[in-house]
């Protein structure tokens, strides 16, 4: 059989499938409401697990009638996804970088731009796996997160067709369908495996969502030649809609997703697709009809709608939430009408060849613009006050992605260094470590060296949710033997977030009030038995540093809960005031009372130092998020630069001469 792999050909199924695209509208309503908050949708983004397997039966449908019939088109496939998707893609993020452009702050600007590019090329997904966590508070303000799709598709569309061809040169139909059944086993182990250790990549990556598309894949070989009673396809169908209501609402972000529970709703799709009803009152009533055929604008138009309604405070806001919802609707019925129809219509006009120009083109002019966008420079673009505001978010990263190990790095520091000359001291911790390094290096009288780790509190034999092979408690044993060895007479300054593996995060997110770590099994609440395994703990690490008197353990720095600059910001490009942003004292202290006990208790037995930003960060029975117009955070707890500069008197007392020389000593040399 000859397969040609470059002459277009029509390929498409059959007849129109009632159910694919009542079941598309079903799932973008799901994703839409689960977006905006509605209640009882809390699981709502199962939806995009329905929509995978939707593809997948549609693709192979497509592919392997085309191979049967010994006309398939590689690249007519291409072209035909690539007219379903691009033009409104495009479309969409054009208009974005053009309000951007007016409204938007350089900081958000920037990350904007960056996102359209990574969209625009479909490998957005693999940005977003290396930044915050799709459920992140700090991801519901990325105002192109929801392409992550968009890209993992496109990724399957294209190995997709070329797996299927190259197996069916070789081993025919009957191997394609082995290939595929075995490809969406393994994918489901490993999205078994890796959702609860590795939750960003299962997440995000194809080879742990592929068994969503594959399991359409399956649907369509299961069904393709076979018919069943039709009340037994009402009770399939039926069920399937159960179980993918049942997803919507019992389950929530804080599960490993994908992994056993996206079962769940595929189970459910699999069976609506099965049951194969063109006439059912589920998906073939006229708002499904018109829903569905608008699905892809709708899920294309809904997300920025959201991240609007999150810059204006509006987000929990009955009125602008039905608001954003019904603009949606028309919004996606809309680019359906002005721009995805027309589009298809006029390129399936021209010659394969002419479409390839016309989109390459249109692709590498958006691309340009964002890139223009992303490296602009223009003064004055917006209010200059908006801009101070967002400073600490363009001054944030510096070093942070180069020093900061995470979660699936390993356990070996890279060991970033400050300074000239001799090494004096060594910042140990987690983020809130490299958070003060450059500012202890400011005052340090030779080299400073950093290792940290996120949201690893320097205790030993502390685990770490998400992490794999306990990553976390090696780099804390490597640490202290580090500082028993390589750096026995260095100053050590020890700075750590570790609310969070007590209390949770304290921003409405995906672990809030969920403790972030465990030393024998993980916890689902702040518990007593935590806050007593911690304290004698962190006792046992500082002990465990020899001449403890050189270490300065840093007490908390205060967690705002609120994102700073951004809070800030918000509210002057709505016209208002940039309010003061504090915690009271009595907040800090019941966060914080626990690890404050345990370290003064290492203070005592070990004789590590304290050293006590409050003095230089609280006020009037507050801590201040902001001063002077300025925000001292670049988020909702790590210190700006400008915020950090204000704790270098602090820092500056470890380094007085007659301490430093008694300090860093070594054992049996006084």
């Amino acid at each position: 059989m000859v397969i040609n792999l470059s002459r277009p050909a029509s390929l498409t199924p059959k007849a129109f499938r009632h159910d694919v695209n009542g079941l598309r509208a079903w799932s973008v309503l799901a994703v839409v409401f689960y977006h905006f908050g509605i209640p009882g949708f809390g699981g709502g983004f199962v939806g995009v697990d329905v929509f995978f397997v939707i593809s997948g039966f549609l693709m192979t449908a497509i592919i392997i009638n085309g191979l049967e019939l010994g006309k398939f088109s590689l690249w007519a496939f291409y072209l035909a996804r690539a007219r379903r998707i691009i033009p409104a893609l495009i479309v969409l993020c054009v208009v974005l970088l053009i309000i951007g452009w007016l409204w938007l702050p350089t900081a958000d600007y920037r990350v904007l731009a960056a996102n359209a590019v990574t969209a625009l090329t479909f490998v957005s997904n693999l940005k977003f796996w290396r930044e915050a966590g799709y459920f992140d508070i700090a991801s519901h303000e990325n105002w192109l997160l929801h392409t992550w799709s968009l890209s993992l598709e496109w990724q399957f569309y294209i190995l997709l067709p070329l797996g299927c061809i190259l197996i069916w040169r070789w081993f025919g139909r009957r191997g394609v369908k082995f290939a595929l059944i075995a490809a969406g086993v393994l994918s489901l182990a490993l999205s078994f495996y890796a959702s609860p250790r590795l939750p960003g990549s299962a997440f995000y990556l194809l080879p742990t969502r592929a068994w969503e598309m594959l399991a359409g894949s399956l649907v369509w070989w299961l069904t393709r030649q076979h018919s069943m009673p039709q009340q037994l396809a009402r009770v399939l169908e039926f069920i399937g809609f159960i179980l993918m209501a049942l997803s919507v609402t019992l389950f929530d972000s804080s599960r490993p997703w994908p992994g056993v529970y996206a079962m769940v709703p595929v189970m459910g799709a699999m069976l609506v697709l099965i049951a194969n009803r063109q006439q059912s009152i589920f998906t073939s009533n006229i708002i499904a009809r018109q829903i569905g055929a608008s699905s892809y604008s709708i899920y294309l138009w809904h997300w920025p709608l959201v991240v609007a309604l999150t810059y204006a405070s509006k987000q929990y806001h009955p009125g602008w939430i039905v608001a954003g919802i019904i603009l949606s609707v028309l919004l996606g019925k809309a680019s359906l009408l002005l721009v995805e129809n027309p589009a298809r219509k006029v390129l399936a006009s021209v010659s394969p060849g002419k479409q390839n120009w016309v989109l390459g083109a249109a692709v590498m002019c958006a691309v340009l613009l964002a890139v223009a966008a992303r490296y602009q420079q223009l003064e004055n673009r917006i209010n200059p006050a908006i801009e101070m505001a967002m400073t600490p978010k363009l001054n944030n990263a510096s070093r942070m992605q180069d020093c900061l190990l995470t979660p699936g790095e390993g356990s070996e520091s890279p060991k970033c260094s400050y300074g000239e000359g001799e090494l004096t001291a060594i910042v140990l911790g987690d983020s809130h470590a490299g958070m003060v390094a450059s500012v202890i290096a400011d005052v340090a009288p030779g080299s400073v060296i950093e290792m940290d780790y996120a949201s690893c509190p320097t205790v030993l034999d502390f685990k770490r949710r998400e992490d794999i092979n306990d990553d976390c408690k090696t780099f804390n044993d490597k640490a202290i033997q580090l500082l028993n060895h390589e750096y026995k007479n260095k100053l050590v300054f020890i700075a750590n977030r570790s609310s969070l593996a007590l209390l949770g995060q304290n921003e409405k997110d995906a672990f809030f009030n969920i403790p972030m770590g465990y030393f024998d099994t993980p916890n689902d609440r702040p518990n007593p038995n935590l806050n007593k395994q911690f304290t004698a703990q962190l006792i046992k690490t500082m002990c465990a540093i020899e001449n403890s008197q050189r270490v300065f353990l840093v007490r908390p720095i205060p967690e705002m809960a609120m994102d700073v600059p951004n809070t800030m910001a918000r509210a002057l490009m709505f016209g208002n005031p940039a309010r003061d942003i504090s915690i009271s004292l009595k907040e800090y202290q019941q966060r914080q009372k626990v690890i404050w006990d345990a370290q003064d208790v290492a203070a005592m037995q070990c004789g590590v130092k304290i050293l006590d930003p409050l003095p230089y960060l609280c006020h009037s029975g507050r801590c201040w998020g902001n001063q002077g117009g300025q925000p001292l955070y670049s988020d909702d707890n790590h210190l700006s630069e400008f915020g950090s500069q204000l704790l270098i008197p602090m820092f500056r007392q470890a380094f007085e001469p007659e301490e430093y020389t008694e300090l860093t000593k070594s054992p049996g040399n006084g």
